[in-house]
This record gives structure tokens, C-alpha cells and sequence, in this order.
């Protein structure tokens, strides 16, 4: 085959980039390991910023989620046993986040590429990147055949458990920074009835809890935990009880359903720098990952291939490289402050190990700060909607 641009990896950075990419006549060709049934089936939450539904929206993929989605105009700050709401469509001059899952934005995403043409091939295996810099080559086997993309730039798109970014060469051109947190999240879906139109953030003296919500009859909830923590040794009563104690209180009060699924959420922070080498250009989980607590896991991945279509548009247009040269300044800025913004949101609710009275009671004066202050609610509701993508 012979493409502009190759794409590894069928995820939200892919799937976007092939997208944008579409809408300015420029050719890709988009593959993944995965089945097509396996990208839409993986349930993932997702919490949309408002740039990132205003981009799905004007670019044609936004129909299902205007229609399905839960738009959030506030969320609640929950501490001492009482509810603070951050109201963020007062705070941000009108902009609200979208509550709707990342494997629905998937499904839209790959229906849309599909209806215009697009070039998507799933259930590869024995992937391979050659001559980044110079004339890329992908290879790849597929239905026990093999394959080759011939293409100008590649899209390393292909997520956490990256090929990608080990092309650019450790310790003289790329460096890894790193951090793991010492807790994860304990995650359910439940049949139930919403305990709150709006998410809920809780700092308690057993740990973080998190009340959000999928559609009306299913919810998804979270609570901090051991990392080491089995989900199989929780009875969905124990659950239950966890979640009540942490939540419950002020005229709040959990809503109880069968529990159909459990899972450990592990807790880390990532960024690979730079995200480019040679003709080779990195987007999402395969350039840097967030704790999930300020909900920019997906709106980093569309912010990183905005970016980046504009650039390689540029490319196209006029031949000019200076868009493609700055995008490693021009993404990590981004980047950085929402790494910055997880980590704050993370190191206020959450309980580490060893704090003591002091430490807790330094957060609750923390998110006492942030709740009664305009300008404290602002910041956080600011960077909660998300930056503007422009």
C-alpha cells in the first residue's frame, strides 16, 4: 500500500488524526492489532472536555454524542461530609464537560472513517516501523499474510503498551519521566439509578471516592484502593458499604444495583520527550499518560492530533515545516499543564501512605481554599472544561 500518512493504532489519537487528516484531502491508512469488536467493546470511561465535543461536533462525528451524552454544567467537591459545587458553566463563560464513554467515541469515529473510505485494518500482528527518517516503511501481517504501508509520516498512535516510541532512541534523543502512584481505583458498572446528576469527588479520611454515571439505568463508580487489591475478594455489599461510608451524608446517599463488572485502575504519570523523530510523530497514551482524576486521558490524545493534522495540512499546502518542527513544543505545553492539573486534583483527594492528622487535615483546608474562593473555583473549573484547542 501506499499512503501519506501511516497510523498505528486504532485508538482515539488514531482514529482522530485519520479523521482530521480525511477532512483536509490528505490520505492514511489506520492499523491495530485489535479487532474491531475488541475497540468497541472495551469499556472506558470517558469525560469530554468541552473543546473536544465542539471538534467532534463541526468535524461530523458529534450526532450520537449530542444526542446520548450527559452534559455536566458543574461537579461537586465532597469533604467534612458536605457537597461543594464548582458551578463551570458560570465559572468558564459558558463551557461544560460531556460525560460519554471513550469506546462510544471509538464506535463513531471508526463508522465515520468507514462511510467516508477510510482505510482501516484491524487484527494485525508482527508490526514493524523501518526508516523513520527518511522513507518510512510499515510492516505488518494480517490474515496470515504479509503486508506494507509505503508513507511519508507515521502516526504513532498505538497507546500505553507502545511500539512506537521505542523508535526514538533512549538516553540521546528521548527521554521518559515518570511516576507511579502508591494507590489505584477500585472501578464497578452497575445496574442503578443515578445518585447524582452531576460527578462527585470525595475526600475522605478511608481514601477518594467518585461517583459518576454512564446512562440512566447504569452507573460507574470508583474508590481509592491497594494497587495489590483483588477485585474477586469484594462482595458487591462490601462495595456497597465502602462506597456508602465515604459518600454518604448532607442529604447525599449512594443508589445501590446488581454490580456487573470490577476493576483495579492503576495510577501513574507519563510523558515521553520529544514526540517526534524523524518522520515519525507521537499522539496520546503512546506520548504520555495521566492519572485519571482530572479526566484528560482522551482530551490529550484529540488536542495532540488537532496539532498535528494542522501541521501535516501545512506540509501539504505549502511544503512548510515549521508547524511539523514545533510540534513537540506545542503539544507538551499542553501536556504539562494537564499533567500539573491531574497531579493537583490527585495529591488534593486522594489519602497517601503515611499521612498523618496533619496531612489530612492540610487537604480539607485545601479544598476549603479551592470551594469558597472565586478565583480558586475558577482555576479548577477552567482547567476541568479544558483548555481551548486553539
Amino acid at each position: 500500500m501506499r499512503t501519506q500518512v501511516g497510523i498505528v493504532g486504532a485508538g482515539p489519537a488514531g482514529l482522530m488524526l485519520s479523521h482530521l487528516l480525511h477532512l483536509r484531502g490528505i490520505d492514511s491508512v489506520v492499523i491495530d492489532q485489535r479487532s474491531r469488536e475488541n475497540i468497541e467493546e472495551t469499556i472506558k470511561a470517558g469525560v469530554l472536555e468541552q473543546g473536544t465535543v465542539d471538534l467532534m461536533t463541526e468535524t461530523g462525528v458529534g450526532d450520537r454524542l449530542k444526542r446520548e451524552g450527559f452534559v455536566h454544567q458543574g461537579i461537586e467537591l465532597r469533604f467534612n461530609s458536605l457537597g461543594h459545587r464548582i458551578n463551570l458553566y458560570d465559572l468558564t463563560g459558558g463551557r461544560a464537560v460531556t460525560v460519554y464513554a471513550q469506546h462510544e467515541v471509538l464506535k463513531d469515529l471508526i463508522a465515520k472513517r468507514l462511510a467516508d473510505g477510510g482505510r482501516l485494518v484491524f487484527g494485525v500482528s508482527d508490526v514493524t516501523v523501518e526508516h523513520v527518517t527518511s522513507s518510512p516503511k510499515i510492516r505488518f501481517t494480517v490474515g496470515g499474510t504479509g503486508q506494507e504501508i509505503d508513507c511519508d509520516f507515521v502516526g504513532g498512535c498505538d497507546g500505553s503498551q507502545t511500539y512506537c516510541r521505542f523508535l526514538i532512541p533512549a538516553g540521546e534523543i528521548r527521554t521518559d519521566y515518570f511516576r507511579q502512584y502508591p494507590f489505584a481505583w477500585f472501578g464497578i458498572l452497575a445496574h442503578a439509578p443515578p445518585s447524582s446528576d452531576e460527578l462527585i469527588y470525595t475526600h475522605h479520611e478511608r481514601g477518594f471516592a467518585l461517583v459518576s454515571t454512564r446512562s440512566p439505568d447504569v452507573q460507574r463508580l470508583y474508590f481509592q484502593c491497594d494497587p495489590e487489591e483483588n477485585p474477586d475478594d469484594w462482595s458487591d455489599d462490601r462495595i456497597w458499604d465502602e462506597l456508602s461510608t465515604r459518600v454518604n451524608g448532607g442529604g447525599t446517599e449512594i443508589k445501590t444495583g446488581p454490580i456487573f463488572q470490577k476493576s483495579i485502575l492503576q495510577f501513574r504519570s507519563f510523558v515521553c520527550e520529544p514526540l517526534q523523530y524523524g518522520r515519525l510523530y507521537l499522539a496520546g497514551d503512546a506520548a504520555h499518560t495521566v492519572p485519571p482524576t482530572g479526566a484528560k486521558g482522551l482530551n490529550l490524545a484529540v488536542a495532540d492530533v488537532h496539532v498535528l493534522a494542522r501541521a501535516i495540512g501545512s506540509f501539504y499546502d505549502s511544503k512548510a515545516t515549521d508547524q511539523l518542527e514545533a510540534y513537540t513544543a506545542t503539544a507538551l505545553r499542553r501536556v504539562w499543564r494537564a499533567q500539573h492539573f491531574s497531579w493537583w486534583m490527585t495529591s488534593m483527594l486522594h489519602r497517601f501512605s503515611g499521612a498523618n492528622d496533619f496531612d489530612l487535615r492540610r487537604q480539607v483546608a485545601e479544598l476549603d481554599t479551592v470551594t469558597s474562593s472565586v478565583a480558586g473555583s475558577a482555576l479548577l473549573a477552567e482547567n476541568y472544561v479544558g483548555l481551548p484547542l486553539s
